[in-house]
């Protein structure tokens, strides 16, 4: 969990890096948003995106530079970066300096995790979700149906397969490469757990599962729960045209009090494939006033019979944002030196993305590369 950074990022600045309807992108989606602050990719410096829209942190560019002048220079720099001899000091969770990054890269410690995923036809300000997109991993199907649901791990169809680290290490970031075929931002997450809601129906329903990962409720642990979101994502078969709400929805917050009450969220009559069945703008479904994150959900409830479509409840926890400002052009994330800071990949995640609030209809398919090492 990153740490509170007071320092206000340059607006100006930051707007020419990336672009300002990039930056317009994040910040609207981070209005509202209830857990802690979310690692911005692709800028150098450390720069973090908080709930309410703001940016704090240190962008280390020139007043002048952009994205378009300076990614390909990053990309090089990144790539060098796990080879340069470091002074010693601390750089992240899970290595104590630079020198125990470049004997984890060299000694068969790396794990490389790709995505070439296959977008959707979506809607203007909406999220769309990857999960069901053809590509590598394959689509990803439907959750199971209640009570039980699905705790997806790295073994899921549609998540990406790796290696866990042995003898008591851990899995770190140390660059992301991105590429989307029109300017978008992906949200890098751990999708933690699934559950199928019936449609046609208005009664109260059960959930029992639960997710193996971020459980925590003890704010100090790296699996805290807090940031911990839920999203409502329409399967692989569109919703009839009813109009309809997410009412009575019951969830376990961060601290571990039962039965919260999630606000009523509005979903779309007739909601696309794979788009999330919340109102514009918004990717992730609301909590309760005061909670931060969840532990589990325990109750589904749907405010008219949807006649056909599927649904599917999920709860996931965000690990990047990764702008892509620039079409078919590699954007790297700079992992080591930067606010992703060597954000930790768990055992067994299953790693996933999200379209977040995308520009207009037409489908974006992205390129994603990771390189990890353990330590």
């Amino acid at each position: 969990m990153s740490a509170t950074i007071r320092l206000g990022t340059h607006a100006s600045q930051l707007e020419r890096w990336l672009g300002e309807e990039e930056v317009a992108r994040v910040s609207d989606a981070m209005k509202g948003w209830y857990g802690p602050p979310i690692a911005l990719g692709g800028v150098p410096g450390k720069v973090f995106a908080y709930g309410g829209g703001d940016f704090r942190g240190r962008i280390e560019t020139g007043v002048e530079a952009t994205a378009k002048g300076v990614f390909r220079t990053m990309a090089r720099k990144a790539r060098r970066a796990v080879h340069r001899l470091g002074r010693g000091d601390v750089v992240g969770a899970g290595f104590a300096s630079m020198d125990e990054i470049i004997a984890a890269v060299t000694s068969g410690s790396n794990r490389f995790l790709k995505w070439q995923k296959g977008g959707f036809t979506g809607v203007a300000a909406v999220t769309t979700s990857l999960w069901g997109g053809a590509g590598d991993p394959p689509a990803g199907a439907n959750a199971s149906n209640a009570p039980g649901g699905d705790a997806p791990t790295d073994a899921t169809t549609g998540a990406i397969p790796f290696v866990n680290p042995g003898g008591g290490d851990t899995l770190h970031i140390l660059k992301v490469d991105c590429l989307a075929t029109l300017g978008a931002t992906a949200l890098i997450y751990d999708r933690l757990f699934q559950v199928n809601k019936t449609m046609n129906s208005t009664a109260t329903e059960a959930v029992t599962g639960v997710p193996s990962r971020y459980t925590s409720t003890t704010s100090t642990d790296m699996d805290y729960a807090g940031g911990n979101f839920l999203f409502v994502e329409v399967g692989g078969t569109a919703l009839a045209a009813t109009a309809h709400n997410w009412t009575v929805c019951q969830y376990t917050d961060q601290d571990g009090n039962a039965t919260q009450t999630m606000p009523s969220l509005t979903g779309n009559s007739g909601a696309i494939v794979r788009r999330l069945d919340h109102p514009t703008g918004q990717w992730y479904a609301p909590l309760a006033a005061g909670d931060t994150g969840l532990t589990a959900l325990t109750q589904m409830q749907c405010s008219a019979a949807v006649a056909t479509g599927v649904v599917n409840f999920v709860i996931g926890h965000p690990l990047i944002w990764c702008p892509c400002p620039i079409a078919n052009l590699v954007c790297t994330v700079d992992g080591v030196n930067t606010a992703i800071s060597l954000v930790r990949i768990f055992d067994d995640a299953c790693l996933a993305l999200l379209d977040v609030n995308k520009t207009n209809t037409t489908l974006t398919n992205f390129m994603v590369n990771v390189h990890a090492a353990h330590s």
